[in-house]
């Protein structure tokens, strides 16, 4: 069992390795030819010059300013002085709103560990109930609620504190909510003309013998929102089409790479082998080859995009839809459009920089038996996944190691090593171990079939999170195999489980320190260093880059990464209330992690991440609920524990709090959620009326013409601008209908101004239906 002073090595080495990082970092940002790296964001937006380009040689790669090294930790109050609504226009709500979530962690954590500290920390260290006992125990055990005697009177002030720690946490998490619903709605009030403003996506278009989709399509809007449907984008089966047109760069890219090999050295042809990744077949001159290569590619590619706007085929049964209006598009998305709730399924279309192209071409029908093969896919990989996680939780320990490696007993028992393996390699452990799972979760959503990137990573968030409180909490909590466990959960009773896992937590708290000072601490110093980013930046720099737009493209910015940052944030979360009243001494722990993490991804946020799409802060919802179900847990858990102690006359006094915690979650749910769901007509009126105001003759209509187009089809060497976008650049007459009942449209329509009466419109309409 880890000791206080393995606790103190362990938090040695973390500060060490965390203090290592930020100097290098410091030191690293300070060199012109790393400015790329450390500060894409403002190349993205045009507003920085590379230094490489002025100056003297030297002073172009290094910094020969020696104050400025004096002033290497300057970057931290840098990050923190930027205004909130300066960051929201720098970049993004989403980023903003992220940064909050370490923000209500502070909120939350600051006064609990200062009450924690002066109330439950002198409560449970004036006991002798542990010395007094046969139990192995450690100093941070007599911290916590294990020393607190059975049947002990004390035991009411841990009943009092979770009371006002949940009172406290909900308080803070209904100011929270209720000021992002603000800060949401000024959003989107404030914001700038999109084209999703406008749009629908609309699905499970129903086939018709008469008509292909994308008339189908124009007659059905048409019919039912004549005032305020403008134009259509059908969606097509281009994905075949985008792996050519990505194999097609990757190939340039060789050539480029061969082409500029050849140019520094014209004496010797380049040349490679025609196998697998070069490394067999024959050999050949690399420049003839790639170039050939390509020029066949690119003849396929335009045999693809012929046939894709040739056939029927292609044309999946869904479309962006495009109206007039803001409020026009609200009624659209947020209504049935018909008697028959099964098609014509309408809803807001994602940014066009969010769409996810690939899942588009997946039948909607196939949704749902691709949600439940997800669903059974996941549910075995949480559960098989906590047998090697065992494996490795059982080998970081020193009992594990001299077990398996029995000869490296000696060295092991030195006190220093020891205290290493003890206080630090479990966290690490589980960490490495970890590193693959985002990426499985990630193609597990694809392949479920969701159509935008923020939907991706919002469920793969949630999945993660499920995961991490099975294996990473429940399983480090609970010893023996998955299967043990899960044959334990099934043969219990419900009361029980609580129990079960209520003794075991205090026991494992050395084990969250620790990994909170890898994960939180040394992981959160690692970030800023960035230093897989900044070895391939430099690698492409030396090996392919020969324009300052080749430069631009060896950048990687990255993003926030949702679906894995945010779990980890919810771990902590979770950890913190879980431990805030059974042993406080995890709580100073997470305040550093919040406050580090803080200043870190704010820098980070400010000068490096650029955010892949817009979701004006859709994932609070998640955000809220999950902090909720940590807070549910922590209470159910405290009650098991405390019922292990005979706590009878306090125990039955904490069922009220889940029943009050849930009742506030139902309340903040009806009271702030719809203004993340849904889309207040009077909002949408209000822009319109003023965008109208302002700008009586804007072209909405070439606005939005190729607004929702395959990027496939959008300029480029590869692509034509003028393919697939539902009407095309002329104004077109009236769409013939092939139906043999009625040869035309019978609604005005905005291209043609005809006229037709209400009786023809309501029997095509019955039509339609």
């Amino acid at each position: 069992m880890a000791t206080l002073k393995d606790i103190e090595v362990a938090a040695a080495i973390n500060i060490l390795t965390a203090f290592a990082f930020f100097v290098a970092f410091a030191i690293l940002r300070l060199q012109p030819i790393n400015d790329r790296v450390y500060f894409p964001k403002w190349y993205l937006k045009g507003l920085r010059s590379s230094p490489l380009n002025s100056g003297a040689f030297v002073g172009r790669f290094v910094n020969l300013d020696f104050r400025s090294y004096i002033r290497f930790l300057n970057w931290m109050p840098a990050a923190l002085q930027m205004p909130e609504p300066e960051l929201i226009d720098h970049a993004g709500l989403d980023s903003a709103v992220y940064l909050r979530i370490y923000l209500v962690g502070l909120k939350i954590f600051v006064p609990i560990t200062f009450l924690a500290f002066a109330i439950m920390v002198p409560v449970n260290w004036t006991n002798v109930t542990l010395e007094h006992s046969d139990l192995t125990y450690s100093d941070i055990d007599k911290l916590s609620i294990s020393n607190i005697p059975i049947g002990s009177h004390r035991f009411w002030t841990h009943l009092v504190m979770a009371y006002v720690f949940t009172f406290w946490t909900c308080y803070v998490l209904k100011k929270e909510y209720e000021i992002v619903a603000s800060m949401r709605l000024h959003f989107l009030a404030s914001e700038h003309r999109r084209p999703d403003q406008f749009t629908v996506i609309v699905r499970n278009v129903p086939p018709d013998p008469d008509e292909s989709v994308d008339e189908l399509v124009e007659h059905f809007f048409l019919v039912n929102h004549p005032e305020h449907y403008l134009t259509y984008q059908v969606v097509y089966n281009a994905n075949r089409l985008s792996n050519l047109v990505k194999e097609k760069k990757k190939l340039q890219n060789w050539l480029d790479y061969y082409q500029l090999k050849y140019s520094r050295n014209q004496s010797l042809r380049p040349s490679s082998k025609t196998g697998f990744l070069g490394l067999c077949g024959e050999r050949v001159d690399a420049i003839d080859f790639y170039t050939s290569k390509i020029e066949n590619l690119s003849e396929e590619i335009a045999s693809e995009r012929e046939k894709i706007i040739s056939s029927p085929k292609s044309i999946m049964p869904a479309a962006f839809v495009s109206f007039k209006t803001r409020w026009g598009a609200a009624v659209c998305a947020q209504t049935q459009q018909s008697r028959n709730p099964t098609i014509w399924l309408t809803e807001w279309a994602p940014e066009p920089r969010d769409v996810y192209w690939d899942n588009l071409a997946i039948p909607y029908v196939s949704l749902t038996i691709r949600k439940l093969i997800v669903a059974v896919a996941f549910f075995f990989l949480t559960f098989f996944f906590m047998i090697p996680i065992a494996f490795v939780q059982s080998l970081a320990n020193i009992e594990g190691i001299e077990k398996a490696v029995p000869f490296l007993k000696p060295i092991i028992e030195i006190k220093v090593i020891k205290s290493f393996i003890q206080g630090f390699l479990p966290g690490i452990a589980l960490k490495i171990f970890l590193i693959f799972l985002p990426a499985i979760l990630m193609l597990m959503s694809k392949f479920e079939g969701f159509i935008s990137i923020s939907a991706l990573e919002r469920i793969s968030a949630t999945r993660y999170y499920i995961f991490q409180f099975i294996n990473v909490f429940l399983g480090s909590i609970i010893t023996g195999t998955a299967f043990q466990q899960l044959d334990n959960f099934i043969h219990q009773s419900a009361n029980d489980i609580p129990k079960t896992i209520g003794v075991s937590i205090p026991m494992k708290a050395t084990f969250f320190i620790t990994y909170i000072m890898v994960d939180g601490w040394a992981g959160v110093a690692g970030e800023i260093l960035r230093l897989k980013p900044l070895i391939i930046y430099h690698l492409k720099n030396f090996l392919l880059v020969k324009t300052e737009k080749d430069r631009e493209e060896a950048m990687d910015p990255g993003t926030l990464g949702f679906n894995t940052g945010e779990p980890q944030i919810q771990l902590y979360f979770l950890l913190g209330l879980v431990y805030a009243v059974v042993t406080p001494i995890l709580l100073p722990f997470i305040l550093v992690f919040f406050g580090l993490a803080y200043a870190v991804y704010r820098h980070q946020i400010i000068n490096v991440y650029n955010q892949e799409y817009e979701s004006a802060a859709a994932f609070w919802p998640d955000v809220h609920g999950r902090i909720i179900v940590a807070l549910v847990v922590s209470q159910l858990l405290l009650m098991g524990l405390l019922s292990t102690k005979e706590a009878a006359q306090s125990t039955p006094l904490l069922l009220a709090l889940p029943v009050l915690t849930i009742w506030f979650h139902i309340f903040c749910k009806g009271r702030y959620e719809p203004a993340f769901v849904r889309y207040p007509l009077q909002e949408a009126m209000m822009k319109d009326t003023l965008e109208r105001a302002r700008e009586p003759n804007l072209n909405m209509k070439g606005f939005l013409q190729n607004a929702y187009m395959h990027p496939v089809f959008k300029g480029g060497d590869d692509s034509e601008s003028d393919v697939a976008s539902g009407d095309g650049d002329q104004e077109p007459e009236l769409v013939p209908t092939k139906r043999q009942s009625r040869r035309n449209t019978p609604l005005p329509s905005k291209h043609s101004g005809s006229v037709s009466s209400l009786p023809e419109a309501v029997q095509e309409h019955a039509q339609l239906l």
